[in-house]
């Protein structure tokens, strides 16, 4: 977490001693918390302990409310950033976005989970992490940033993702509610592939007395394509440069690699009808 802007939470006016688990002090004000979080709110309506220490920067004996928290210095101070008027911090890792989003939501700054939300679905931890992406939102029922994850974690196979300890914190009808999004549309995924008579290869196929025979790339395509909608049931790979360079190699006909280009029009309507599947938990 990288703050965009100097500030050491010190100021002359505040009112507040925020005390973090690792003993860093912050000098807050009550007013500005109050403001962001109603648990804050009620708090301030309750007698408040007083206790006496030194300024580091005066020699003069200040009384402040003191409240300890069981966050750590970098979370109390990420966490604040978002909820001062200064430029919000730079959240570079799921592990910095997990504690903070935890204290937004324990201290209920409304504010701050609203801004930490938007961060969630950054583009570099949905393509890197959707998985875990989805975990936290499901464990804060954020459905819509949930929903969002589940699509998201299409492209890679979720049985065998690194095991990640936010997988603790949900329940096992959110798990299972994206298996099932797995599940069912690699299963309608798999029942779309089927080949019209208009997808020929001039060497391979056709059969006795004009009968249709699917040319020899595409029994290799439904074969190959079967089992990679079964790990990942989003179209991304299948088609892909790469896999039809692999099906008509593995097609052993020399003219097939041809016929796919040629089928060009087929295969762009099966991806759309493959892409519009249900893709949401």
């Amino acid at each position: 977490m990288v703050p965009t802007q100097p500030y050491d939470f010190h100021a002359q006016d505040a009112d507040l001693l925020l005390l973090s688990s690792d003993g860093a002090k912050f000098h807050v004000h009550r007013c500005i918390l109050a403001a962001a979080s109603p648990f804050f709110e009620h708090m301030f309506t309750l007698p408040q302990p007083l206790s006496s220490y030194a300024d580091s920067d005066s020699s003069v004996e200040e009384q402040h409310p003191v409240i300890p928290v069981s966050e750590s210095r970098s979370t109390v101070d990420t966490l604040l950033r978002y909820v001062y008027p200064v430029p919000d911090p730079i959240i570079a890792s799921l592990d910095d976005l997990g504690p903070i989003l935890a204290a937004a939501a324990k201290y209920d700054f409304l504010g701050v989970i609203s801004a930490l939300r938007r961060v969630l679905l950054s583009p570099n931890f949905l393509r890197e992490n959707p998985v875990r992406v989805f975990a936290i939102a499901s464990r804060y029922e954020l459905e819509y940033e949930a929903k969002v994850a589940s699509q998201h974690t299409l492209s890679v196979n979720v049985l065998d993702c690194p095991l990640s300890d936010d997988l603790k914190f949900i329940t096992a009808h959110s798990y299972h509610r994206l298996l099932d999004l797995h599940r069912r549309r690699a299963t309608a995924a798999q029942r779309l592939l089927k080949v019209t008579d208009e997808v020929k290869c001039m060497q391979c196929n056709g059969g006795p007395h004009g009968m249709f025979v699917p040319p020899k790339w595409w029994k290799e395509f439904e074969k190959l394509a079967r089992e990679e909608l079964a790990l990942r049931p989003t179209s991304e790979v299948i088609f892909g440069m790469a896999f039809l360079a692999r099906v008509a190699e593995e097609s052993g006909c020399p003219r097939c690699a041809g016929s796919i280009m040629d089928s060009h029009k087929f295969l762009e309507d099966l991806k759309r009808r493959i892409d519009d599947l249900p893709a949401t938990i």
